[in-house]
This record gives structure tokens, sequence and C-alpha cells, in this order.
């Protein structure tokens, strides 16, 4: 089951990878150049940043000076994305330990619940931040469709789909994780049986044996009182 656990590890790391990725990118949303006139200069906006591009391949950024006057959907992507790189920091730590292939945690039965906690951290990880990103990509499709809306229109960046994908790799080493402990919980109960089974055998080998010794002694006795008689 070690081969299961380091590919759960894998996806686990990757994905945590790909969130810290997403957090940090400022091309969560990019303006549309559908029925943009200009179409040289474009606007990318990210949880930390706002950014403005050219054809020429200059760009400047503009972080967020002001915390209260953010609009609400963007607090709320922050907090969930920074749960997001910190539950995937910790389901990492606790993967190294809970894996069987090291030799750090314990016993194998420690090393099990170890590794159904970073399986359950990962797990939240990527829901966290499979809500923060389908939150942030609502409120983009919301104000592209609607027709009342009249400033600038955006669309989906990159960010948001590697924060898709950073999830479900941590989703998937999350699950892999908490189903690796069932196997390491059926090697010690084989062990038990055939042990018990050994005891078993052992003491009727020996009741027959001494059974056996106490039936030979009779014709013994008998034979030296006819022989005296």
């Amino acid at each position: 089951m070690s081969k299961a656990q380091i590919g759960a590890l894998v996806f686990g790391v990757g994905g945590f990878g790909a969130l810290v990725a997403a957090t940090v990118s400022n091309e969560w949303k990019v303006t549309t150049r559908a029925s943009s006139v200009i179409t040289a200069t474009w606007v990318y906006q990210g949880l930390w940043m706002n950014c403005a591009g050219n054809a020429l391949g200059s760009f400047h950024c503009r972080p967020h000076f002001t915390i209260f006057r953010v609009e609400g959907y963007i607090q709320a992507c922050r907090g969930l994305m920074i749960a997001a790189v910190s539950l995937g920091f910790f389901g990492s730590i606790f993967a190294l330990f809970g894996m069987k292939c090291t030799k750090v945690g314990g016993s194998d039965k420690a090393k099990a619940k170890i590794a159904c906690l970073a399986g359950i951290v990962f797990i939240l990880s990527g829901l966290c931040s499979m809500t923060g990103c389908s939150l942030y990509a609502n409120k983009i499709t919301t104000e592209f469709f609607d027709p009342l809306y009249v400033e600038q229109k955006y669309e989906l960046g990159a960010a948001l789909f590697i924060g898709w994908a950073g999830a479900s790799l941590c989703i998937i080493g999350g699950v892999i994780f908490c189903f690796s402990i069932s196997d390491n919980n059926k090697t010690p109960r084989m062990g038990y049986a055939y042990n018990g089974a050994t005891s078993v055998m052992s003491s009727r080998t020996k009741y027959h044996g001494g059974e056996g010794d106490f039936k030979t002694t009779n014709p013994s006795k008998q034979f030296d009182k006819n022989a005296y008689v």
C-alpha cells in the first residue's frame, strides 16, 4: 500500500503547489475583448493586485491599498484561499509522517491515524479552494451575462482553472490517504488469527500425546499382575 500512499503524496503536494500559484496570481479575471474597441490594451485583476498590460509586453500593477473597501466576495476568496494553502501545507507535513515507507511517526497504528488525518486535511484544503474559485467565477459570469451591468466586463482568468485543478488534486490525494488505512488494519488481524490457530493445534497435540502415554501404561501393569499369579 506504500505505492498508493506515494501516489497520494504526489497528488497532494502537486495540488498544494497549484493552490499557492493560484493564490498569488494576478489573473483571476481579465477584460473581455469581444466587445472592446481597443484590443491592444487589457486589464487583469487578482486577489491582491490590479494590472494593466499592452501588446508591446509592458504592464503595470497596483496593489489593493485598502482592506475594508475591497468587495466582499474578494475578501471571502482571500480567506478561503489562505485557508486552503495553510491546510495543504499541514497536510503535506502529516503525509510525510504517516507514510509507511518513512521511519518517523511511530508504530503502524499511529502512522495509519496520521495518514487518515493528512487525507482529511487535504480534502478540506481542496474544498476551500474549490469554494473560493467557484465563488469568484460565479461573480464574473453573473456580471458578464447581466444586460443591465454597464461597467467593464471580465472573463475567467487562468488562476481560476489552476485553483480548480489544484483543488481536484488535493481531494484525490486525500481520498487515497483515507482509504490507505484499511489495509493497515487488516494486517495485524491476520497475524492474530494465525497465532491462535497454532496455539490450539499445539495444545491438541500435547493432549493426545498425554492420553497415549496413559493408555500404554495400563497393559504393562496388568501383565505384571498375571505373571505373578
